[in-house]
């Protein structure tokens, strides 16, 4: 009875309660796709850095980031550890790197990069780089000492396909030693400080420049399944103790304050968008109160006692709240299907995007718990609006109440 009752007063003032439920559709509409909207942009975000720059896992020789880079702190018996790990049941594909860092100088400007030898078949399965090459081709065309450059550094440098390079790096030896290239091929990333400061070249090539003793100083290692990190991370540590071994989170820690904050601002947002909504449902109740004064100051006086009173005033807040709540996950959710399929173009804002790394199309997703999530705080939030509205009713004196007009 108490929720018939409910439902009728609500449409007592159709406007007014259609004002209401749109407001709290649209707020809702806007703060779950906006959620799912940074929830793609992180997403896409962990797999260009996955898939692209870092790969799951990365095994060095424990002193090679403590000095620096430096080149003779390579891995011993790479080639056997890579060979070891490529047959793993755990792993897809791994690629072993010659790095050095160095400077790349054209008839026009020098520049400071990381130089990565690498095999340029097994790296085009792991990191896909070879999609990435936009002008000339993939280490093809040039008979030796090809390179590929990314698009910001070869504007940077003033070069184009076919141009030659020289290369300035350090020997195993110590020595400085400098050597010519011809870029093969311009690759463009979605991160454009990559495409910047690293450049590729054939490994075979380069170990011969910097001392062929050397193996490799990189094992990248790209898992069949994103979900096996943490336990192929614990094997290797135990399989290889003398090295340093580290998963994507530790090798860009950035991504993990990211990805730990994400749920909490995403959480504070929602809250700053219930909140607001709250005001609105608390005005709205208030209003209905004080215009039934004289209806309720009646119901009591016939015998509704005071616990009645405030369920029949909690379920009009409820049944405005979930309402226009519900209205609003369903437009949230099929607005956040379509593009994600679809994707949103925000090539405006290429330039900004794409020098910290992040895509310029970004496909909105949001798991099913942040639906439910947001639809326990509507309940929530609601049940908070019904107490002020329904306080002002229960301090109501029939007497009194009957014969305001």
């Amino acid at each position: 009875m108490l929720i018939k009752i409910s439902w009728r007063n609500i449409w007592r003032h159709k406007l007014r309660s259609a004002v209401v439920i749109t407001a709290i559709a649209l707020g809702l509409w806007a703060g779950v796709f906006i959620m799912g909207f940074y929830f793609g942009i992180i997403e896409q975000k962990i797999n260009d850095v996955v898939r692209s720059e870092v790969s799951h896992i990365q095994i060095h020789h424990p002193d090679y980031k403590k000095e620096d880079f430096n080149i003779n702190y390579f891995i011993p018996d790479g080639l056997t550890i890579s060979e070891d790990l490529s047959v793993d049941t755990l792993v897809q594909y791994t690629s072993g790197r010659v790095i050095s860092m160095g400077m790349i100088g054209s008839a026009k400007a020098n520049s400071g990069v990381r130089i990565i030898g690498i095999d340029p078949e097994v790296e085009a399965l792991l990191t896909g780089i070879d999609n990435k090459v936009i002008e000339g081709a993939f280490f093809k065309g040039v008979k030796r000492n090809a390179i590929l450059v990314g698009q910001k550094l070869a504007t940077k440098l003033n070069i184009k396909v076919r141009s030659k390079v020289v290369l300035t790096f350090q020997h195993i030896n110590g020595e400085i030693t400098a050597a010519a290239f011809r870029v093969a091929g311009i690759f463009k990333t979605l991160n454009t400080t990559y495409d910047e400061s690293n450049v590729y070249v054939n490994n075979k090539e380069f170990r011969k420049l910097v001392g062929e003793n050397i193996t490799y100083h990189e094992i990248a290692i790209l898992l069949k399944e994103h979900e096996y990190v943490d336990t192929a991370a614990e094997k290797y540590k135990g399989l290889y103790p003398g090295l340093l071994v580290e998963d994507w989170l530790e090798i860009v820690p950035l991504m993990r304050y990211m990805t730990d904050m994400m749920d909490q601002v995403m959480l504070i947002f929602m809250l700053i968008i219930m909140l607001a909504l709250m005001f609105g449902i608390v005005n709205t109740m208030l209003m209905a109160v004080l215009e039934r004064t004289r209806e309720l100051g009646m119901l009591m006086a016939i015998g509704m006692n005071k616990f009645r009173l405030f369920n029949m005033i909690l379920l009009e807040t409820l049944i405005l709240a979930m309402v226009g709540g519900l209205i609003g996950l369903i437009l949230g959710y099929i607005t956040i299907e379509y593009y994600a399929v679809k994707g949103i173009d925000v090539g405006i804002f290429s330039a900004a995007y794409e020098s910290v790394g992040f895509s310029t199309k970004v496909f909105p997703q949001l798991e099913a718990r942040y639906y439910i999530q947001t639809a326990l705080q509507v309940v929530i939030l609601s049940i908070f609006a019904s107490l002020y509205p329904g306080r002002k009713a229960l301090k109501l004196k029939p007497v009194e109440a009957i014969r305001k007009i």
